[in-house]
This record gives structure tokens, C-alpha cells and sequence, in this order.
């Protein structure tokens, strides 16, 4: 069983569910408390063992190309003014020589494409996906638990009211192993009342490079797009799929509500933030 080393982060998104703030920046670039987006996501990714990030980019995503390489002359006026601590913290979170990809996505045209266009730099072996949007903090790590327990594929699942499974990607359960199952089917989005489960699919994968095959069919799903959901089930004629059940929280910082909120939670979490923003949110609820 191959360990797994490379992470595929899709960040070709337009971002159309934040504009006007996402016309000019990357959605993935707007900051939860004092970190972009993408930021977290890495950080979640590094701290479970993942050691080369791929990001598939599109036009007007050069920025975060920028923001994981050096900036020398922020590096200087920080070393010259004496800010040793905001210099020690830019170069902690800067990735090593050689760890970081870059890929264009030249049209969107869905995950699924995103994710095979980062084939190559993939190569045959198994990979993580982490959509950019998603915050899970230590999602990545359980996941990489239960890779190491089961192989296969991947998926972190979450639980979601009935009434909402619509919304979403959702997987058929099957044998239960604690923590995780077996998955005997997925579905994007089905029909109110038709969902096989309550379980959707949460924004993180385990898949190995067999997917690749399959993508490169080009087939097309849900919105006229190359769905990744829809590679999967055909991966699942061959291979085992698992659902991982994420013992965490999970944000969707592409929607207005879970960027305000995933600020707010995460900068409860921080000590020298705390007190400070808890008195002000009394004062707003009065």
C-alpha cells in the first residue's frame, strides 16, 4: 500500500457566490481571522504528512502562486524594522524548494477536470483531494487513518438533516467498521426524499490513480460538467470506497454564511483573540 504524498487542491474557481469581493481576488485568498483560505487548507494537509501540494489554477489565480513563494522585499523590511516574529511566522508556513505544482484548468468545465488535469504531476500513485473551500481542520489526518486501516478510496463524509441531502453528493452505507464504512453507491444530488443516506460527501478524498482513466472519458454529469462524483461510482466497479465519518466541524467558506462563521469559530479558538471578540459579539447581540 502506497503512502500518500500529494494533495490536488482545484483552485481555478470563479468564485460567482462572493462577488463582488471575488472579481478581483481569488476566493481562496480571502482570509478567515489572518490566514487566506488556502492557507488553512495547506496547513490541515502538512500537518497530516502531506508532502507536495498540486494546485490546478486559471486565469487571475497568479496571486497564490505568490503568496507559497518568497517575498524578499516584505522578508527584508521586516528583518530591517526588527519584526522578527511576523518574519519567523511567513517563513514557518512557506513551503520547501520543490513541494509545490502549478497546473492551469484553461475552462471550466468541473471537478472531475480539475482533478485530471493534475495527472501528470500525480503519476501512478494514490492522492489526496482537498477542495479549497472546505475548512475541516484535521480532516486530513483521520482520513489518512483510515487509509491506512482499509487502502482503497477515501471519502469524508458528514451528516446533514434529510431535508438537505438534495443539496448535495450522498453515499449508500454499507458495512460499518466504527469511524468508517463500507460505500456501496453515491449520488450527486438527488431528488427530495430519494437520498440513499444522510451522509454527504464533505470536500475531502482518498482516490487512487486509476480515477484518471476514467476522467479521461470526459464524460459528462450534473451541469453539463465532468463530474468527479461520477468517475467514482465507475471506479467502484473495481475498487473498494469508504466513508469516513469527520469527527470535526466542517465550514464552506464559499457561501457568505460559512465564511462569517468559520472567522468567527476560528478566532474563538485563538487565545489573544478570544475574550476580545466574544465581548464584541455580546455588544452586537446587545
Amino acid at each position: 500500500m502506497k503512502k500518500i504524498r500529494k494533495a490536488v487542491l482545484p483552485v481555478a474557481g470563479l468564485g460567482t457566490r462572493f462577488l463582488p469581493a471575488t472579481k478581483a481576488v481569488p476566493k481562496e485568498m480571502l482570509t478567515v481571522v489572518d490566514r487566506p483560505v488556502v492557507q488553512h487548507v495547506v496547513d490541515e494537509a502538512r500537518e497530516a504528512g502531506i508532502e507536495h501540494f498540486i494546485f490546478v489554477t486559471g486565469r487571475g489565480k497568479a496571486v497564490i502562486e505568490d503568496h507559497f513563494d518568497i517575498a524578499f522585499e516584505l522578508d527584508a523590511m521586516l528583518q530591517e524594522r526588527g519584526k522578527t516574529a511576523a518574519f519567523e511566522e511567513l517563513k514557518k508556513d512557506l513551503p520547501k524548494a520543490g513541494q509545490t505544482s502549478f497546473t492551469r484548468q484553461q475552462a471550466p468545465l468541473g471537478l472531475g477536470h480539475a482533478v485530471w488535469c493534475a495527472r501528470e504531476i500525480v503519476g501512478d500513485e494514490p492522492f489526496a483531494v482537498l477542495l479549497p473551500d472546505m475548512l475541516s481542520r484535521g480532516c486530513m489526518g483521520q482520513m489518512l487513518a483510515a487509509y491506512e486501516k482499509h487502502g482503497g478510496n477515501i471519502i469524508a463524509v458528514e451528516e446533514v438533516k434529510p431535508e438537505e441531502t438534495h443539496q448535495y453528493g450522498i453515499v449508500s452505507v454499507g458495512e460499518t467498521y466504527g469511524q468508517t464504512f463500507e460505500i456501496t453507491g453515491m449520488v450527486e444530488k438527488p431528488k427530495q426524499g430519494t437520498a440513499p443516506s444522510n451522509f454527504i460527501i464533505s470536500g475531502r478524498y482518498i482516490l487512487q490513480p486509476e480515477v484518471f482513466s476514467i476522467l479521461e472519458h470526459g464524460k459528462k454529469g450534473a451541469g453539463g460538467e465532468i463530474q468527479l462524483t461520477d468517475a467514482m461510482i465507475d471506479l467502484m466497479a473495481d475498487q473498494k470506497f469508504y466513508g469516513m465519518r469527520y469527527e470535526g466541524k466542517t465550514y464552506d467558506t464559499g457561501s457568505k454564511i460559512g465564511f462569517l462563521t468559520a472567522n468567527i469559530a476560528y478566532g474563538l479558538q485563538r487565545p489573544d483573540l478570544r475574550d476580545a471578540l466574544t465581548a464584541e459579539i455580546k455588544a452586537l447581540l446587545g
